[in-house]
């Protein structure tokens, strides 16, 4: 407990900004101080000091506020501007990201796009030509394997058709079901799936 008498500036320790936790790393964001133990983490000392306040501390909020959007708003062209200020602001908004610090970002809609004139002889999809004898890499998750399409078949890939999962330590493959905490047992988990070799990024 403080009283306004007696709290002079330094009296309190504290940490400006909020925690972040990801992957059972602990972290407080202000001064980069980590932990996997939240014992230990909470007793990480605060890395700035000012008064003692009862006041709650103001977060730095989204430039946009989660207000419903009318539907005849929903046709007003987006602004560039408000666009650009949160794709440069952190790495989870420029992947497109949902982001707690600043919001969901303004997807901006495409632009109509002209329609494309081919020339006589062209066909608008450009199909690859494959010699049957040149070697492929297998694009299958799991698999890997340089193979022959002369030689690719039903069975010819053994893959994981689900996505990888990475949680809390754990690593494993969403298809089958199998977790492990180990990154090299992750590695040769046995697929569990037979079908075609694909050259094709899934």
């Amino acid at each position: 407990m403080f009283t306004e008498d007696n709290n002079p500036e330094g009296s309190c320790q504290y940490h400006p900004s909020g925690p972040t936790f990801h992957d059972g790393m602990k972290e407080w964001n202000c001064c980069k101080q980590r932990s996997h133990d939240f014992s230990l983490f909470l007793a990480i000392p605060g890395c700035e000091t000012g008064k003692h306040t009862t006041e709650k501390p103001v977060t730095k909020a989204s430039p946009s506020s989660q207000k419903a959007t009318p539907i005849g708003a929903l046709n007003k062209p987006i602004n560039a501007n408000i666009i650009k200020q949160t794709d440069g602001t952190c790495s989870r908004c420029r992947q497109g990201f949902f982001c707690s610090d600043h919001g969901s970002p303004a997807r901006p809609l495409k632009p109509a796009t002209p329609a494309v004139t081919t020339e006589k002889g062209e066909s608008p999809t450009s199909k690859k030509k494959i010699d049957l004898n040149e070697p492929q890499t297998c694009r299958n998750k799991g698999c890997g394997k340089t193979f022959k399409e002369k030689d690719n078949h039903e069975t010819a890939c053994e893959y994981h058709p689900g996505p990888p999962v990475f949680h809390d330590r754990k690593r494993g493959w969403k298809c089958c079901d199998v977790y492990v905490n180990e990154f090299d047992e992750f590695v040769s988990i046995a697929p569990c799936t037979k079908g075609w070799h694909s050259a094709d990024p899934a």
